[in-house]
């Protein structure tokens, strides 16, 4: 391939999208962990742990998954933004050529 064809990618893997996982697994990894909450104490006005554990959970990733959203919206402007600098860097002369 020439170099004008070539598409210079970043890499996948960036520490925005590891936390992004992060909050999307949480939620899932509490849930199916349920050795951890699986008892009736402490009760909280009356309603055992294991139900209010629950639902406290889905509030928190309500949470988690408006963050996971918010931080993947700000990645791609970031992406988008570094892709308009990158293409116009490229197109600019280079060498101090004039036209």
């Amino acid at each position: 391939m020439s170099e004008d064809t070539e598409v210079s990618r970043e890499p996948v893997v960036t520490p925005v999208r590891v936390v992004i996982g992060l909050c999307l697994v949480a939620p899932f990894v509490a849930m199916l962990w349920v050795g951890s909450y699986s008892k009736t104490d402490p009760a909280l006005i009356g309603i055992p742990f294991f139900y209010w554990y629950q639902m406290a959970w889905v509030l928190i990733s309500t949470l988690l998954t408006v963050t996971a959203y918010k931080l993947w919206q700000w990645d791609q402007r970031g992406r988008a933004a570094h892709s308009a600098a990158v293409g116009s860097a490229s197109s600019a002369p280079k060498g101090g050529e004039s036209r």
